[in-house]
Formats: C-alpha cells, sequence, structure tokens
C-alpha cells in the first residue's frame, strides 16, 4: 500500500495541483489586497468618499459600551449579530477580479499554444488486406 501512494504521489498531475494550490493562495492575498487597498478606496471616492467595507445594518442587541458604533469589525468581535452587505460587496468584486484574470491566463496560453498544423495522417491498412496484397503479388511474380 505505502508502494502505491508513493507512485500517487509521484505523479505529476498531484505535484501539478500542489503547486497550483500554493501559489492560487499567493495570488488570492494579492487580489485581495488590490481589491482592498486600491479598487475600493477608487470606487470610494467616485461615489463620495463610500467606504463598502463598513456597509452593515445590525440584526441584534448591541453591548451598551458599543451603543451607537460604526465599527464593524468591533461589532463583529463582540458577537453581534451584523449583516455586512458591505464586506460582501468588496468580496464579490474581488471574485470578479480573479475569474476575470484567470480568463485572461486562460486565454494567452490557449494563443501560445498554437496547434500544430494537423498533418493527415495515412490511412493504415488492415491487415488481411495487407495479407491478401502480399499473395496477389506472390502470384504474379510465379
Amino acid at each position: 500500500m505505502f508502494k502505491e501512494f508513493k507512485a500517487f504521489i509521484a505523479r505529476g498531475n498531484v505535484l501539478d495541483l500542489a503547486i497550483a494550490v500554493i501559489i492560487g493562495g499567493a495570488f488570492g492575498k494579492i487580489v485581495t489586497s488590490l481589491t482592498d487597498d486600491v479598487i475600493m478606496p477608487v470606487i470610494g471616492k467616485i461615489f463620495g468618499g463610500l467606504d463598502f467595507s463598513s456597509y452593515f445594518v445590525v440584526l441584534g442587541k448591541v453591548p451598551p459600551a458599543l451603543v451607537g458604533s460604526s465599527d464593524y469589525a468591533a461589532l463583529k468581535k463582540a458577537g453581534v449579530p451584523l449583516l455586512g452587505y458591505g464586506a460582501f460587496v468588496t468580496a464579490a468584486v474581488n471574485f470578479l477580479i480573479v475569474a476575470f484574470i484567470i480568463f485572461l491566463l486562460v486565454r494567452a496560453v490557449n494563443r501560445l499554444m498554437s496547434k500544430a498544423p494537423e498533418t493527415p495522417a495515412e490511412p493504415v491498412e488492415p491487415a488481411d488486406v495487407t495479407l491478401l496484397r502480399e499473395i496477389r503479388d506472390e502470384l504474379k511474380r510465379r
């Protein structure tokens, strides 16, 4: 069983997948930073200084120490049930950016991997036809 497991792990597909997961995690952090630190502030500026991450609706009781607070992280840490639609908008923009970048990458790879011109393969003659041809040629020689 250990040999089978070793053979499974040593296959190229498993190693490629592991590398893809590691690179994907690092890429996710880059996209999150791009969304949170570059794109969302610009969108907020366009819409009059809005910060989407701080948009939420309080769904439960707020502790007396946090009454009137608009700090999403503090309220969430205190266990207050919140409907954080601003965080959802940020995550949706994040997803769209990742999906678009992956689309561009796949498109570029498909263009780089141009198909080789297809040469028509010679038709493979069935064995019985080859045998009959050899018999015919032998009979012609006699």
